[in-house]
């Protein structure tokens, strides 16, 4: 009787592993399309693409959300291989689901939709740069420091000293030749 247990047992443990690897994939999966999908929203935020754009990043959407459901199909075919009794090294669902986010990633990101979104966000990025830039000038002002805008006039001036030292010295040069002569 323990002969017929051992490979039930065996069996069952098996079955529940692939069901826990599934389980945890699809639920990954579900993760990175809700982030993806996230971030992607988060890109175009606050900006209203023109009709051609907003087209084109839903296109590219669509091509993102069939590659994933193209994902979850290979998912659930290897899962009924597995529990068929082939064996199937868990590392494939991996695979299928990075090689599926790397083509989702593509079809959205190759979009005009995409670049635009992005230069916004840079030119928004490039914004709040100069902003903290003149908040920290400002206060190193107030702190009675020398700001980078006193250095840089400190380094324009010293650079015309020297220009026009280097012209005295031209001058008295030619000057005492002319007296030496």
């Amino acid at each position: 009787m323990s002969d017929t247990t051992q490979p039930q047992d065996e069996w069952i443990e098996m079955v529940e592993q692939m069901n826990e690897a599934v389980s945890d994939s699809v639920e990954q999966n579900m993760k990175a399309q809700a982030a993806f999908v996230e971030s992607w929203a988060d890109a175009v935020e606050d900006s209203i693409p023109e009709e051609e754009e907003l087209t084109e990043g839903i296109q590219g959407y669509n091509r993102a959300y069939e590659e994933w459901m193209d994902a979850a199909e290979q998912v659930l075919e290897r899962s009924t291989d597995a529990a068929q009794g082939e064996k199937v090294d868990p590392s494939e669902f991996r695979d299928i689901w990075l090689q599926s986010a790397n083509e989702a990633f593509k079809h959205v990101m190759g979009t005009s939709a995409f670049a635009a979104a992005n230069g916004q966000l840079v030119e928004a990025m490039m914004e709040m740069r100069q902003e903290a830039d003149d908040i920290s000038q400002e206060t190193v002002a107030q702190l009675g420091f020398p700001t980078r805008d006193d250095v840089v006039e400190v380094g324009e001036r010293l650079v015309e000293l020297e220009r026009r030292q280097h012209d005295v010295e031209q001058k008295l040069d030619r000057i005492l030749d002319e007296l030496e002569d």
